[in-house]
């Protein structure tokens, strides 16, 4: 049966929202999603009570798979993994929580979701940022209501302990992003030093495919050093301050192809993590500017 493209304009978003935070690609999230549209054309519109609960439902069972069989893969990744990156600004949602929606697409938390099991980034995923009830949890991921609550809970305290504090104004972010970037241009060791968080981490992304450190880079003086090599290495591209996963970061292009997206996280008016995706098969939605 035919679907009203109405329905996929209505729902596309929703649904895209909730299988990036789940999958952290944006090409396998919309492959989730254009499976449980081809699903839908397969059964009787009649039978289904509410349509966005349905779609939710098998777009979550789609992801879960997925995330089940990708944790394989990125056990032989070469480097380290970063999820693809999302720039611009997200389509419109329905949110439960604005905060809880902005804070689950930052690089920072997507990578602390990594480290749950499928069952319990689905489980925390689909309460606590998209506040759906632990009886349509149950059902997707094929357990009780109360392990769902367990499963939530334990991510929770894990998303807790791991994920970095966004309480810093977006005023006082970009500054310290503009003093960021005229330090590493203009090549002030200890001005950038200065902004970096004692803790302070960089990971590239190059899948295998790019040159890229295989290691995360920590310490401030460490990962000076490495960003101005990479400034040196990027000369002849141009770059662009951009909306990254609903944060600061770069986009870096050369002959009209993005090369290199980067991200920044800001805690307590330092950079506490740089994170650098070059890995092309990550890009190829990126379109230039």
């Amino acid at each position: 049966m035919a679907i009203d493209p109405r329905v996929w304009q209505q729902q596309r978003g929703y649904l895209l929202a909730i299988a990036y935070r789940l999958l952290g690609s944006v090409t396998d999230a919309e492959d989730a999603v254009q499976e449980a549209f081809l699903r839908l054309e397969r059964v009787d519109l009649d039978d289904i009570a509410e349509l966005r609960a349905w779609l939710t439902t098998v777009v979550s069972r789609i992801c879960l798979d997925e995330l089940r069989s990708a944790r394989a893969r990125r056990e032989t990744y070469v480097g380290p993994w970063l999820p693809e990156p999302l720039v611009g600004v997200e389509p419109p949602l329905d949110p439960v929580d604005q905060v809880a929606q902005q804070e689950s697409v930052q690089m920072a938390m997507l990578l602390v979701l990594e480290r749950l099991s499928p069952a319990e980034r689905t489980a925390f995923v689909l309460h606590d940022v998209f506040g759906l009830e632990f009886a349509e949890i149950a059902d997707i991921v094929g357990r009780s209501v109360v392990a769902c609550r367990k499963l939530a809970s334990r991510a929770r305290a894990q998303v807790r302990a791991g994920a970095p504090r966004f309480d810093v104004s977006s005023d006082d972010r970009h500054r310290v992003i503009v003093a960021f970037q005229a330090a590493v241009e203009g090549g002030d060791v200890e001005g950038l030093v200065r902004l970096l968080d004692p803790e302070v981490v960089f990971r590239t992304d190059g899948g295998g495919v790019v040159a890229a450190a295989r290691r995360t880079v920590a310490g401030p003086d460490r990962v000076a050093q490495l960003l101005f090599g990479l400034n040196d290495l990027y000369a002849d591209a141009s770059q662009r301050m951009a909306v990254v996963n609903g944060g600061p970061g770069l986009v870096m292009e050369r002959d009209g192809i993005v090369i290199a997206v980067a991200t920044i996280t800001v805690t307590d008016d330092a950079v506490t993590a740089i994170d650098v995706i070059v890995n092309p098969a990550k890009l190829r939605h990126v379109h230039p500017g």
